[in-house]
């Protein structure tokens, strides 16, 4: 505190006013008058309202997040906090009853809320480490000359009082008789959370076993109570901050501007803004429509802050208003509603509700296939959400309205059965009826649509279905095997027989055409086989006359695979295409032959083994397998015998391509681990469950250990280390960096990463890290920017491979202080340690320091020990504790392995820590 005795000016200020009360005695009736308002009418019960704005205010002059203690001493209720201490402006301010001090967004620094003390004393001082200020009601009536009530804080005084260590400023009140401080305590305790949110400089609040904190991340406000963590999300703008519970729904509250004033409110958020308040800050007065506008216009970028599931739960309820602020600010801000985007769309980016429409049935599935069909359509629905958008502009769409704007929708038919599917639950439960789903569209096999599923034609079963469609066979009314619905059925269509569609006239053209058809080169597979399930029993001879060869036409034995070959669910559709390497055997006419007649003309079955240009082994066709169908071919490749011992032989070539190549889960084999290979999990994910065996799995190159063949291997093996999105095991980190240290390869091929891997799991820039290559060097050096390898790895291997500093190239450091010299011999603990372990003791001594501190680029750091440059060779130094001689010690014996069983012995030299 300043030396001098009256550092803020105030025996001027009384003189001051006393010279004013002697000149115009009605000046003193209008001050004790003025004080008398304030304590009784608009700041009563606003004691720490006041205190905490002022404790927000100074932090905010600071710079730095503000605390507020709250203490009881000797009948003194205190309050301190951090920030900007108390200044001659400040002790104007409040000795002026009229004026504040504060400046740019400051809420109440010093000014008339200050009177909120008066509630609870007559005697308040104000401490802080600039000085301090008193004020006096009985020193007051003797320097005025008076009786009975007096203005006190009119007439400041000096303190010379201490501010409480570790805070700027301290309002000490003593309580007035009658005033129960432990109901001060429990008002506090009410308030604490409000205070917090309403102050964002304000960010501790400490009082009688109790502790108040907020903290803010991504737009959330945690705070942390006594009775459990709340949070709030918010959203800043100009002047307003809108915040909502994460938890929960807000249903009533008051205007904060920023504490709380008696506006109150029925928005669904608070508010919290810098509006024109009364004196007493309870009021808003004339005028504020413009700030309320503002905010208002800021409230939809709090909505979009939701998911969108939740934002509608922000639209204000429809109801009467709580105050004209609040009729007014509702208005506003159903304004902004209906005109700002922030109602999740069906489709694409969030819609005005003025333009959109709201489906007036529940149903999350419908909204999603009809997005991109109705334009304006809402990504929420039902009957609740059309209500409540409907109060902010958006227009209902009913269900009747919808089928309309379908004619004519440019669909596929799976698109068409999946809109059944969503309608069929709402009719079953009478939210539709079948009357609004009438004239719903229905896409027939034949490529037309029905205005309506009345006169349509289901079939039984699907495939054969599909293959009528496929068919081609016009004038069917089929409704398309992809549409085809049980919903149809409930509006009008009829399922048909397989003799009804042996009557049909089209199905009979199409059949008496076929065999030209073929001839012509067209595909007559599809209605050969439909009619051949139509008439189960019919032989061939009544239809031979189709064209039974393959697929695509007649092809080659040798590019056949039989319809029945597992590999057809392992070869890509494209192996297939009409100019592929394989066709498939028309399965009717496959029907004709035995398997083994068939694999004899040379159709495929099953992988077979080649001899490749080194005269060994290897599996053909590999490269047709479909990327998903890697799990089958595997199984496929182990179940013969053939193929599995040319996986499984050494150095097999099947084995490295399928390593590289095969897919499982979307990866390449090479880029999982086995289940069991726990000393991998972090680097390389398990295997997920594909159904193969473990031994398949490793043969098809799974990993089982951390190993480096190549630069590919090694290359992957960086850009995982260099991954912020993997937690990678502190051993495993160590190891991996070994592997690349011991990998005989050239390097130069090989970009260096520009992420690493330090020692704490961080993912840093490769520019601010070094690599350990002497152990004492770790311990003043951040491990977020320290690369190591397991013990015996070389460590300028690693850098070179990383390409980035060894750690003693990097650090420039001494050692701070003076030790005393001890000759080894002479430290009994670590003879007796020697004895134990067998360990003989080196020559010279140690270095032995009370503290070690070793002082790198300026910063001194504390460590267990050091090896630094002596006169004739490195000089140990070590503190005097087990753990830094023992690593003293295990160094200078060459035992730095047995570092953690030297410090283990010296800190219990019984035998049995040796021994158990």
């Amino acid at each position: 505190m300043s030396q001098l005795s009256d550092p803020f000016g105030t025996e001027a200020l009384r003189a001051s006013v006393l010279r004013a009360w002697r000149d115009s005695p009605t000046r003193f009736t209008e001050d004790t008058n003025a004080e008398g308002d304030l304590r009784a009418g608009g700041y009563r019960d606003r004691l720490f309202v006041e205190l905490a704005q002022n404790a927000a205010d100074a932090a905010a002059l600071a710079g730095t997040p503000g605390t507020l203690r709250v203490s009881l001493t000797g009948g003194e209720l205190r309050v301190a906090n951090t920030g900007a201490p108390l200044d001659a402006a400040g002790v104007a301010s409040l000795a002026s009853l009229r004026a504040s001090a504060k400046q740019g967004g400051a809420v109440g620094r010093f000014g008339v809320g200050f009177a909120a003390v008066l509630a609870v004393t007559g005697e308040p001082r104000v401490i802080s480490r600039t000085g301090g200020v008193a004020f006096s009601e009985s020193r007051t009536r003797e320097a005025a000359g008076r009786d009975g009530a007096v203005p006190v804080l009119r007439l400041p005084w000096p303190a010379d009082e201490d501010v409480p260590a570790g805070f700027d400023t301290e309002v000490r009140l003593p309580l007035r008789p009658g005033v129960d401080p432990e109901d001060l305590l429990a008002r506090l305790a009410e308030e604490a959370e409000d205070l917090l949110l309403s102050l964002p400089w304000l960010t501790r609040i400490e009082a009688p076993g109790a502790v108040w904190s907020r903290s803010d991340v991504d737009g959330v406000a945690e705070l942390s109570t006594p009775s459990g963590a709340v949070r709030w999300l918010t959203h800043a703008g100009e002047n307003a901050v809108w915040a909502t519970p994460v938890d929960g729904r807000l249903t009533e509250d008051v205007l904060h501007a920023p504490t709380p004033t008696d506006e109150r409110l029925s928005l669904p958020a608070r508010l919290i803004a810098t509006v024109p308040l009364e004196p007493s800050r309870r009021r808003v007065l004339p005028g504020a429509d413009a700030a309320l506008a503002a905010a208002a216009r800021e409230y939809p970028a709090l909505v979009r802050r939701l998911a969108p599931a939740d934002r509608l739960g922000l639209v204000p309820e429809a109801g009467f208003p709580l105050s004209e602020v609040d009729g007014k600010l509702r208005e506003l801000v159903g304004r902004q509603l209906a005109t700002q985007a922030w109602l999740p769309a069906a489709e694409g980016s969030d819609l005005a509700p003025s333009g959109a429409r709201v489906l007036s049935v529940a149903s999350p599935r419908l909204l999603e296939l009809l997005a991109g069909v109705v334009p304006g359509l809402a990504g929420v629905s039902g009957y609740d959400a059309a209500q409540v958008l409907a109060t902010v502009g958006a227009d209902r769409l009913d269900v009747a309205e919808l089928v309309d704007l379908l004619v004519g929708a440019g669909r596929d038919p799976r698109w068409w059965r999946d809109l059944y599917d969503a309608f069929l639950p709402l009719l079953d439960n009478h939210e539709v009826t079948a009357d609004e789903l009438g004239a719903l569209p229905v896409p027939l096999a034949d490529g037309r649509t029905l205005p309506g599923p009345r006169g349509a034609l289901l079939l039984g079963e699907s495939e054969l279905l599909d293959l009528l469609a496929e068919a081609d066979v016009g004038g069917l009314r089929l409704v398309h095997p992809d549409a085809a619905h049980p919903l149809l059925e409930r509006l009008g269509a009829k399922r048909a027989d397989a003799a009804d569609l042996l009557e049909a006239p089209a199905l009979r053209e199409a059949v008496e055409r076929s065999l030209a058809d073929a001839e012509s080169g067209l595909d007559t597979r599809p209605l050969a086989e439909a009619v051949l399930r139509l008439v189960s029993e019919t032989s061939a001879e009544g239809l031979g006359a189709l064209a039974l060869p393959s697929v695509d036409g007649w092809r080659r034995a040798d590019e056949l695979l039989l319809p029945n070959s597992p590999l057809r669910e392992v070869f890509d559709p494209e192996v297939f295409d009409e100019d592929g390497p394989f066709s498939v055997l028309d399965a009717g006419f496959a029907g004709q032959w035995p398997v083994r007649v068939l694999t004899e003309l040379g159709v495929l079955d099953e992988f077979v083994v080649v001899q490749n240009a080194d005269e060994r082994p290897e599996v053909r066709d590999l490269d047709l397998v479909a990327d998903d169908a890697w799990p089958q071919a595997l199984r496929l490749i182990a179940g013969q015998r053939a193929t599995w011992q040319a996986l499984t032989m050494p150095d097999s070539p099947t084995g490295a391509w399928l390593a590289r190549n095969a897919l499982l889960a979307g990866r390449a084999p090479v880029e999982w681990r086995l289940p069991d290979a726990d000393g991998l999990a972090g680097l390389y994910d398990p295997v997920p469950d594909v159904g193969v065996r473990p031994d398949v799995l490793a043969a098809a190159g799974v990993r089982s250990e951390l190993a480096v063949h190549d630069l590919d291997d090694a290359a992957d093996l960086l850009d995982r280390l260099g991954d912020p999105d993997r937690q990678v095991p502190p051993g495993l980190i160590l190891r991996a960096h070994a592997v690349l240290a011991a990998a005989d390869l050239d390097w130069s091929g090989l970009d260096a990463p520009q992420r690493v891997r330090t020692v704490d799991g961080s993912v840093v820039d490769a520019e601010r890290t070094a690599v350990l290559d002497r152990p004492w060097l770790g311990s003043v050096w951040a491990p977020e920017r320290l690369v190591a390898a397991a013990p015996g790895a070389d460590p300028t291997a690693l850098a070179d491979v990383l390409d980035i500093p060894l750690l003693s190239e990097h650090v420039d450091a001494r050692i701070a202080g003076e030790g005393e010299f001890v000759p080894w011999p002479e430290m009994t603990a670590l003879v007796l340690a020697a004895e134990l372990l067998d360990i003989p003791l080196p020559d010279g001594g140690l270095v032995v320091h009370d503290e070690l501190t070793i002082e790198v680029d300026g910063v001194k750091r504390a460590t267990p020990w050091w090896v630094g440059s002596g006169t004739f060779q490195e000089e140990l130094h070590a503190e005097d504790s087990p753990a830094g001689l023992a690593r003293a010690f295990a160094w200078a014996t060459g035992r730095w392995s047995d570092r953690h069983l030297v410090e283990a012995v010296l800190n219990d030299p019984a035998t049995t820590t040796f021994l158990l």
